[in-house]
């Protein structure tokens, strides 16, 4: 089983290469809105299980809350813009280039984790602390991906 940072190494480097697709796509093509269907679920599903598992394994550390704060508020904004490209029209040139948007910030918040979060995580979080984690976070996804329509209900009723 691949350790927690690995998980979420594998789930960024898909992430990078949907954004790409879609970046590469135009209009309201069959190709975009699979690619985007596909991203978006994975997405909110990966954030969901990273903010469970290893997110929550971070505050346990006193370093750690401000950096699984600061995290966890970058996903509420990605979510947020997720949200208003999941309900726009994908052939307008609003769409793409609010999706630019969220491209940049997401390929800045991922390098963030894995560059300086997951560097001081590994300093202070032993390895028999998280060990398994990996796993925990794959089974919380997979849990995540079915609960996303329910979910995105609540949230539009708040």
């Amino acid at each position: 089983m691949p350790s927690i940072y690995d998980a979420i190494r594998a789930d960024h480097d898909n992430h990078r290469a949907l954004l790409t697709r879609i970046e590469d796509t135009t209009g309201d093509s069959d190709d975009r809105k699979s690619a985007w269907k596909e991203f978006y679920e994975d997405v909110k599903s990966h954030a969901a299980a990273e903010e469970e598992t290893f997110y929550s394994k971070l505050i346990s550390k006193t370093w750690g809350q401000d950096a699984a704060r600061h995290s966890v508020h970058e996903h509420q904004q990605l979510d947020d813009i997720m949200e208003e490209l999941n309900e726009g029209d994908m052939a307008s040139p609003g769409w793409l280039n609010r999706f630019k948007t969220l491209k940049h910030d997401y390929e800045h918040h991922m390098d963030e984790e894995e560059d300086e979060v997951f560097a001081r995580a590994q300093d202070v979080i032993p390895e028999d602390e998280i060990e398994g984690y990996g796993e925990r976070f794959e089974k919380r996804k997979s849990k995540e991906r079915g609960l996303i329509d329910d979910k995105r209900e609540d949230s539009l009723e708040d």
